[in-house]
């Protein structure tokens, strides 16, 4: 393109834009760009993730909740909790109580007490029938877990995980994710009852024979449950109707 030519675009493309309005234009550009920069500077690290998931919301009532969870075996970022917090462990199941003895000889012999705290197998008293007697034993909540209160770093990250029989934490993707302080309330109170709970079995709609009291041998339909009070609602075929009665979970047992 010759010098004549370039003139003449220049010529037409003048009175559409003029120097003040290019000056104008990149002037509001550098304005735009600067309150982006601005927005992305105001986020905090606390804005950019998010907060610790719903891990355990039913802890105290069932261990499918856990299970949903997968184990996290990737080394924990620098952005990790400074203060002690109570995380998952997974471990095959039978070896919690190993698990835990090792975990606090591991501790107490690398000089880490000061940040593995605390090592739990959270377990409660159960009413059983063995052998046409009621017995109370000691049955563990979530078998094939284990809690841990520690101040998680990369040091004491890879001595729990490094612990022989262990197979990672629970958590979301790559991090470990501690209880929430309700949930860990939740666990303890579950652990310190008093009065043993009988196991539940049965849920409504389940078939089940009696096996102890009046009825023993009618088999029903379970009506209802009611956990808190060990006992369930079953319906009976009795003079041939059906009819409702209430029992002990012990009485019952699931077709």
């Amino acid at each position: 393109m010759d010098d004549r030519q370039d003139t003449e675009m220049q010529d037409e493309l003048d009175p559409l834009v003029g120097e003040e309005d290019l000056d104008a234009g990149a002037s509001d550009l550098l304005d735009d760009m600067s309150e982006d920069v601005e927005d992305i500077e105001g986020i905090s690290p606390a804005d950019s993730g998010s907060s610790a998931p719903d891990l355990l919301d039913d802890t105290g009532e069932d261990i499918e909740d856990i299970e949903d969870v997968s184990p996290a075996d990737s080394e924990p970022s620098e952005a990790d909790e400074s203060l002690p917090q109570w995380y998952v462990v997974h471990c095959y199941s039978g070896y919690e109580n190993k698990v835990k003895r090792n975990l606090q000889h591991r501790a107490e012999s690398m000089g880490m007490q000061n940040s593995i705290l605390d090592v739990i197998v959270p377990t409660e008293e159960q009413i059983e029938l063995r052998d046409g007697q009621r017995r109370v034993v000691e049955k563990r909540i979530y078998p094939g877990y284990v809690l841990v209160r520690m101040l998680l770093d990369e040091e004491s990250w890879y001595v729990v995980r490094n612990t022989p029989s262990v197979t990672g934490f629970v958590g979301i993707g790559s991090k470990p994710t501690p209880l929430r302080p309700e949930e860990v309330d939740r666990i303890l109170r579950r652990m310190e009852a008093e009065e043993p709970v009988a196991q539940v079995k049965v849920k409504m709609g389940d078939k089940v024979r009696i096996v102890e009291g009046s009825f023993t041998d009618f088999h029903g339909t379970v009506d209802e449950v009611y956990p808190d009070k060990g006992k369930a609602r079953v319906l009976v075929s009795f003079f041939n109707r059906e009819t409702p009665i209430e029992v002990d979970l012990l009485q019952i047992e699931r077709l």
